[in-house]
């Protein structure tokens, strides 16, 4: 018979993505002397990439929540709905970044029409695309205005 997993054991995957995203913020912090350097769309492709994986999750775990706990389930899926959110800004932000210019774009201009730049600017569009259509399927157009929530415990 297996034991379940303890709590600090259940879930390493998890938990070295959050100590990598920490590693990585305090390498950001500026030493002693140094102006803080603004963010680069390297940074904000990584990001992007972390939220959507964190989107995914939240989806599935709000799906599997949901049905035997309706209330912390509407609450997962409010934290994906405003997860989404906080990803299109990263999406938006990457945007607006010096990157390699295009002779005819305007800056920060996204086009899901034609190919992107190259790398990571394809990568990127691709990803918030694909994350989109399933954000889109899932809620309404009112779901995804800014709003906000009371903690109801």
């Amino acid at each position: 018979m297996t034991s379940p997993p303890r709590p600090d054991d259940a879930h390493p995957y998890l938990r070295a993505a959050s100590a990598g995203i920490r590693h990585h913020t305090r390498t950001l912090a500026p030493s002693d002397g140094d102006l803080p350097q603004p963010g680069d769309r390297v940074h904000l492709d990584a990001l992007h990439a972390h939220l959507t994986a964190l989107l995914q999750l939240l989806d599935r775990l709000a799906g599997r929540t949901r049905p035997s706990h309706p209330a912390a389930g509407r609450h997962l899926a409010t934290a994906h709905t405003h997860l989404w959110q906080v990803t299109s800004e990263v999406h938006a932000a990457f945007h607006l970044l010096p990157g390699t210019p295009q002779a005819d774009a305007e800056p920060g201009a996204c086009r899901p029409e034609r190919l992107p730049e190259g790398p990571p600017v394809l990568t990127i569009c691709q990803r918030h695309l694909s994350a989109g259509h399933t954000v889109r399927r899932k809620t309404t157009p009112t779901d995804l205005r800014p709003h906000t929530t009371t903690c109801v415990r």
